[in-house]
C-alpha cells in the first residue's frame, strides 16, 4: 500500500492530498520535522510531496532520487513550441545586461521568478549559479499538466492575464480545455523533447503568437491547483526513483 508522505508545512494542496490518498485506503505521514524517523523509513512504497531545500536529503532518507527536469530544457526545446527566446547563462553574465528579461532559477525558487533588470538580480545569489533568461512575453493564459509516461493524467488551468484563478475554481471553457490539451500532447509525443517519467507541463497562450510551453517543472514539488487530485497522487507515486 502507497504511503503518502507529507512535510511539515501545510498548505491547501498537500490537505487535499492527504484527504484524497486516505480515501483511496493509502497510509499517510506528516513529518514533524524535517527528519526522517527510522519507522518511517522502511515504508513499502513512500510517495513523496515535498517543498524546499530539504527535499533531497527527505528523498535520500528514503532511499530514493526526486525526478527533475534538466536544467537547460526549456532552451533546448524545440522553438516551435518555446516561442520566444530563452537561454541559460551565469548569474553574472545576467548582471551585466541593462536589458529587461524574464530571469529565474532554473529547478528552484532561491530567489523570485519576475522581470529584471541585470543590476536588479540578487547579489547574494552564486555568480556562477546558472538562471534562465526569457524574452518578456505577455500570456493569456496558463495550464498545468501533471504527466506520467508521456500523457496528460491531469490538467487545469492556473493564471489567466496573470491572475490566480483560485476565485473562478479553476474553470476554463470546454474549448480551452481541448486546446490545451492537445498543444500539450503534441509537446509531449514528439520524441525530440526528453522528459522524466512523471513531470509537470506548464503550457499557455503567448498573446500573438500562440500555444507555448512555459516550463517544465518537478512533480513532487508542484502546486495542483484544479487538478483531480487522485490523478495527482498516480503521478506523484512515479516522481522517484531508487538511488
Amino acid at each position: 500500500m502507497p504511503t503518502l508522505i507529507l512535510t511539515p508545512r501545510y498548505t491547501e494542496d498537500a490537505q487535499q492530498l492527504w484527504r484524497t490518498a486516505s480515501q483511496l485506503g493509502w497510509g499517510v505521514e506528516r513529518l514533524v520535522n524535517w527528519r526522517v524517523p527510522e519507522e518511517l523509513r522502511s515504508v513499502s512504497e513512500p510517495v513523496l510531496y515535498l517543498e524546499g531545500l530539504m527535499a533531497p536529503d527527505i528523498a535520500e532518507a528514503f532511499g530514493l532520487k526526486l525526478l527533475d527536469p534538466a536544467v537547460d530544457w526549456l532552451p533546448r526545446l524545440p522553438e516551435e513550441y518555446r516561442k520566444r527566446k530563452v537561454k541559460l547563462i551565469p548569474l553574472k553574465e545576467a548582471k551585466s545586461s541593462g536589458e529587461a528579461a524574464f530571469i529565474k532559477p532554473p529547478n528552484d525558487k532561491v530567489f523570485p521568478a519576475g522581470v529584471y533588470r541585470g543590476s536588479e538580480l540578487p547579489d547574494w545569489y552564486g555568480e556562477d549559479s546558472p538562471v534562465l533568461v526569457a524574452e518578456v512575453v505577455h500570456w493569456e493564459k496558463e495550464f498545468r499538466c501533471f504527466v506520467l509516461d508521456r500523457q496528460v493524467r491531469a490538467m487545469s488551468i492556473y493564471l489567466r492575464e496573470g491572475v490566480l484563478q483560485k476565485e473562478t475554481a479553476f474553470v476554463c471553457s470546454d474549448a480551452e480545455a481541448t486546446d490545451a490539451a492537445q498543444f500539450a500532447q503534441m509537446v509531449l509525443h514528439d520524441p525530440r523533447v526528453d522528459l522524466p517519467r512523471a513531470t509537470v507541463l506548464d503550457i499557455g497562450v503567448i498573446s500573438g503568437r500562440g500555444w507555448a510551453a512555459v516550463e517544465q517543472n518537478s512533480a513532487w514539488g508542484s502546486g495542483i491547483y484544479g487538478c483531480d487530485p487522485a490523478m495527482v497522487l498516480e503521478v506523484l507515486r512515479h516522481a522517484v526513483e531508487p538511488t
